[in-house]
């Protein structure tokens, strides 16, 4: 019995290590298959490990308890075993090994390929820079062109001949009598002198007709000219040549023509010359009704003032017909819109007409 129980005793042991070094292979096929698994997951995107397997506790049969005394030579009292504790010991070294090998390999992934989130997150930020950068620029061009591009202008001699016109309008007789109509140096209408002169002269008091000889701003004669300087009290004798003097003719024509006037006949009578504002189809035409106001002595006028864009326009264009006798409709349709758009040379309309006066250099 002694010696069957010993034989069984060392079986026993040998039982046992044979148990645990399959316990340990199984503990390393664990962790292969638990880094094969991490690896899997990291590759889907998922951040989460994969759960580690947790060790169960070992079986009561593979225990190992102190013989009894008296059982011969080996039955003397005998160390456990403790499978379980170099169990726990292969898996924690296992483990361990498993652990340091994947985060190597992620270590490595990182190093050659580099985060991809935070890869992502560069090239849309990058990109988003590069567009904002691209319509700053645009923008900043876009300002530069129009800071800097040239703007349509009237010619030089509109400048010098509107400080002539503030001279010539301080004249207190420039306006039509009796109705005193000073449509010509009012403030918002006075660049009728100056498109007028343009068109006639081209702004240029030293003009002269060679065909008509008709010389100044004024399409009239120096004779013509003389009879109006006289009604206007100048201080010396008009000179057609001479700016202010032209411009103060041509304000008084201007107005008569528009407000009438009253004057002493040839017989020595009083003698009404009527204007365009004496006939009611006119003054529906300027200012939308036809009402005009008639008194004895006086030319009848427009009962309501000439204030629209485009009643002025009109009026501008039939005081150009009667101003430059002889003159094309087309002319003084043209008189009619540079006045309207005297704030803006750029107009399609007023660049052509200019280049039709002075060429493609204007």
């Amino acid at each position: 019995m002694r010696t069957t129980s010993a034989e069984f005793e060392n079986f026993s042991d040998d039982d046992e290590l044979w148990l645990s070094d399959l316990e340990t292979r199984a503990i390393d096929l664990e962790n292969e298959l638990s880094v094969w698994r991490e690896a899997r997951q990291r590759t889907l995107g998922d951040e989460d490990r994969a759960a580690e397997p947790v060790a169960s506790l070992p079986h009561e049969s593979f225990r190992r308890v102190a013989g009894k005394a008296g059982r011969g030579p080996q039955s003397g009292p005998r160390a456990p075993v403790h499978t379980a504790a170099r169990r726990a010991a292969a898996r924690s070294e296992a483990r361990g090994a498993g652990r340091s090998r994947a985060d190597a390999e992620r270590t490595r992934r990182l190093v050659d390929q580099g985060r991809q989130s935070v890869r992502r997150g560069w090239r849309g930020r990058g990109r988003k820079l590069t567009i904002g950068l691209a319509v700053l620029a645009a923008g900043v061009i876009l300002l530069v062109m129009a800071v800097f591009r040239p703007s349509a202008s009237w010619p030089a001699s509109v400048a010098v001949v509107q400080n002539e016109i503030t001279t010539a309008c301080q004249n207190p007789n420039v306006a039509s009598e009796p109705n005193q109509v000073n449509f010509a140096c009012e403030k918002s209408t006075n660049q009728i002198l100056w498109v007028f002169s343009l068109m006639a002269s081209g702004d240029n008091p030293n003009f002269t007709d060679t065909k008509t000889g008709r010389e100044g701003l004024e399409p009239i004669s120096a004779t013509q000219g003389g009879e109006v300087a006289w009604s206007l009290n100048l201080h010396h004798p008009y000179d057609p040549l001479n700016a202010v003097d032209s411009l103060e003719v041509a304000a008084r024509a201007i107005n008569n023509i528009i407000g009438g006037a009253s004057l002493i006949g040839s017989n020595g009578k009083p003698a009404v010359q009527a204007g365009l504002e004496s006939d009611p189809a006119n003054c529906a035409r300027y200012t939308g009704s036809a009402a005009v106001i008639s008194r004895a002595g006086y030319p009848s006028i427009c009962a309501s003032p000439v204030t629209s864009p485009a009643g002025q326009a009109a009026l501008v264009t039939d005081v150009y017909q009667r101003w430059f006798a002889g003159s094309s409709p087309v002319f003084a349709q043209e008189a009619g819109v540079l006045f309207q758009n005297s704030g803006d040379p750029g107009n399609s309309q007023v660049q052509a007409i200019l280049k039709s006066l002075f060429g493609p250099s204007a």
